[in-house]
């Protein structure tokens, strides 16, 4: 049994009360907050704040509940610009000692997957880091950004539009074609 937290964040169980809160609030200063920006590939991180409580659930789980709010800065994926994000999000993680990780090849994803297996510690750290991985916008975007046409054809031939590989579009001209030839 380690009596050396993971990490100066981290919350012995054994040693949460049952009675009282056990609230934390993390802040990372900039240092901090720059190695987390270059771990999520984020331009920049600018505000991080992640606070919350730990609470007894029942005699041997533990539920923490928690508020993210986040400033990330990322590239636009259409123009590279960057774009600025505001992040809030509310955190839940159920620590459960009965907790059964699936060993088949595959498996499929729980449909609560805020339940975790409880340790010797609680480390709110990886919690919010988690949190923010997931919350960060896969393909963030400005809002005045669009993506141009761009068509390529040989010199001398006539380009190729989106609108011309349409399948129907052709059956479409065509059918106004009859209809006008009918009167």
């Amino acid at each position: 049994m380690s009596r050396t937290p993971p990490s100066d964040t981290a919350f012995r169980v054994s040693e949460l009360s049952h009675s009282a809160d056990n609230r934390f609030a993390l802040r990372p200063e900039a240092p901090q907050r720059e190695l987390i920006a270059q771990e999520l590939d984020l331009s920049a991180l600018r505000k991080l704040a992640f606070e919350g409580v730990i609470a007894p659930q029942g005699k041997t789980d533990w539920t923490l509940t928690a508020r993210l709010g986040a400033t990330v800065v990322q590239p636009c994926v259409v123009t590279l610009d960057p774009v600025t994000t505001r992040i809030d999000v509310d955190v839940t993680r159920h620590f459960v000692s009965d907790f059964e990780e699936t060993e088949e090849a595959e498996a499929e994803m729980p449909e609560d997957d805020s339940t975790e297996a409880l340790g010797q510690w609680i480390d709110p750290a990886v919690v919010m880091m988690e949190a923010l991985a997931l919350a960060v916008p896969d393909y963030p975007r400005k809002t005045d950004a669009e993506l141009g046409q761009m068509v390529y054809t040989k010199p001398g031939e006539t380009p190729m539009t989106d609108e011309d590989a349409r399948p129907f579009a052709g059956l479409a001209a065509l059918k106004g074609q009859l209809e006008k030839d009918e009167d």
